[in-house]
């Protein structure tokens, strides 16, 4: 099951959260080598400090495989402040029906199930995760700055990314910035792709209202 974290919890999963900023270290910093705040073998930035909602699965040893961060578009904003040039001049989502997802992150072995695609299933079920969060929440889309590597496994797994601006070289990554729908539809279509048997969210009493 995919753990939803948030802000008033994150004290009683700081383990998990220890975890996942590592697990962060070993892709952003070691994999994509991209430009990220690390400081011990963990990999923390700006927007970790305003208590954001992650999403985090662990296998049965307790090993955080995979994570994403989650925060409104009436904040502050990774495309808004740090990647600004893909909106090419049009204004950052800000409404409350819409957040911002950022720091997808997944190291799995080799041997990991995998679903159509070749798709880890790991990966539909961190997918299927936030379409979940997103509609107890009554969202409508999910914005995100991606690559285009995971522009196309977005669209194989059966949840397209909207463009909001063409792609641009920031760095060493082609990134490209978009919307994601929030609906029954996209979640049918992610579960159907991975093989899902039903919900993947799970969270702690209460952890919504934190």
């Amino acid at each position: 099951m995919i753990e939803l974290i948030a802000p008033g919890w994150h004290g009683a999963f700081a383990y998990e959260l220890h975890e996942m900023h590592r697990l962060r270290y070993r892709v952003f910093k070691e994999r994509l080598d991209w430009n990220v705040s690390t400081t011990g073998g963990f990999e923390i930035d700006s927007f970790d400090s305003l208590k954001p909602h992650y999403l985090v699965l662990c296998d049965s040893a307790g090993r955080v495989g995979s994570g994403v961060r989650l925060l409104p578009s009436t904040g502050p904003t990774m495309l808004r402040d740090v990647f600004s040039r893909l909106l090419e001049e049009r204004t950052a989502p800000e409404e409350p029906s819409v957040w911002e997802s950022s720091r997808f992150a997944l190291d799995l072995p080799p041997s990991s199930p995998k679903g159509s695609g070749s798709i880890a299933v790991a990966t539909y079920q961190l997918l299927a995760g936030m379409i979940e969060f997103g509609l107890s929440r009554q969202l409508t889309h999910i914005v995100t700055v991606t690559d285009l590597r995971m522009e196309r496994i977005l669209r194989r797994a059966g949840w397209p990314l909207a463009r909001i601006g063409p792609p641009q070289t920031i760095g060493t990554t082609c990134a490209v910035a978009g919307c994601l729908d929030v609906s029954e539809a996209s979640l049918a279509a992610v579960r159907h792709s991975g093989s899902l048997g039903g919900p993947v969210l799970w969270a702690p009493v209460l952890c919504t209202g934190a």
